[in-house]
């Protein structure tokens, strides 16, 4: 998934873009997740909101989207969390929040000023998805994205989209105690855009601890060290209680791939990801031998060429700018 299109579903509920305050005549309020836009609406975000808060019977509400929240030039997403916060009381029944679905045409991923995500698990203690996309401010004056290690009991999906994720956000989640989470997705992007986090970063993801006794699908996507990662999956405890794994996104190589087979058995998993890759046809033939008696669905599609600048290659990962 990159993040070409809007979703047309989020937490399970079909997604109604609210435009005009008449748009919620003809929906109940639980049985779709609702994304503002402040695009689609021409209004600010405030306006939005008191329009949404005014017309919805927001104690039904099960699933948020913040699509663009600024008319004209970015601003920052702090003031508009916090509106949301401010009218915590008035969503009981929130379980899902979807922070910056924007595509790239709107805003570039790396250059989407994001802020520090923690109120919102200490805010909504029964929330069950939380989405984020964005990262690094780029020097744009505003905040970057941020997280403190917080303990939340209900929180069964986490998913960072970053072309840069920072490491500060990668440690934060490795010191989380999330005993529901069952599905991490965390795109690690490049340095150039922030993506400062290194293999070590990952290692209380990877260890068969406590914090997260319920996880079954981890991604770590996207990466410029995807070889290392690899190496580093290929002997990690958790690998044995999970049902899928992406590694998809990133720059793996034959390296990496080799460390896969290598390292303890795979063969348990239902999905292994790895599209977006640079293995050669050998390997991928290698993979999908080694799979395809255990029944295991190994998506090995979007094959990438590297990059040549005279006597050096280049490999991309699918996200950055």
């Amino acid at each position: 998934m990159t993040f070409a299109e809007h979703p047309d579903t989020f937490h399970g509920l079909p997604v109604r873009t609210l435009s005009a305050p008449a748009d919620v005549r003809a929906h109940e309020p639980g049985a779709v997740a609702w994304r503002l836009d402040c695009h689609a609406a021409e209004v600010p975000f405030e306006e939005l909101w008191r329009d949404f808060t005014g017309a919805v019977d927001t104690d039904r509400v099960r699933a948020l989207i913040v699509g663009p929240w600024w008319e004209d030039d970015y601003s920052e997403l702090r003031p508009v969390l916090e509106l949301i916060l401010a009218d915590a009381e008035r969503l009981p029944a929130l379980r899902a929040l979807f922070l910056a679905d924007v595509t790239g045409e709107e805003c570039e991923i790396s250059w989407l000023p994001l802020t520090d995500v923690t109120p919102v698990l200490e805010t909504f203690p029964l929330l069950e998805e939380l989405w984020v996309r964005g990262g690094d401010s780029q020097g744009l004056g505003e905040e970057p994205l941020a997280l403190r290690p917080v303990r939340h009991e209900a929180l069964r999906v986490l998913r960072f989209e970053s072309g840069g994720l920072p490491g500060q956000v990668v440690r934060a989640v490795g010191a989380c105690e999330l005993p529901a989470l069952e599905h991490l997705d965390l795109w690690l992007g490049v340095s150039a855009y922030g993506g400062d986090s290194t293999v070590a970063d990952l290692a209380p993801l990877l260890a068969d601890g406590d914090r997260f006794p319920a996880l079954r699908h981890l991604g770590l996507q996207d990466s410029e060290l995807q070889d290392e990662i690899a190496a580093a999956v290929a002997a990690a405890p958790v690998v044995a209680r999970l049902e899928s794994l992406s590694l998809s996104m990133g720059t793996l190589t034959d390296a990496g791939a080799e460390a896969l087979l290598h390292g303890q058995p795979l063969t348990h998993l239902k999905r292994l990801d790895l599209h977006h890759h640079f293995l050669s046809d050998a390997m991928t033939g290698r993979l999908r031998t080694a799979f395809a008696s255990a029944g295991t669905e190994v998506d090995l599609s979007e094959s990438q060429t590297p990059h040549r600048w005279r006597e050096e290659e280049w490999r991309y990962v699918a996200v950055s700018e």
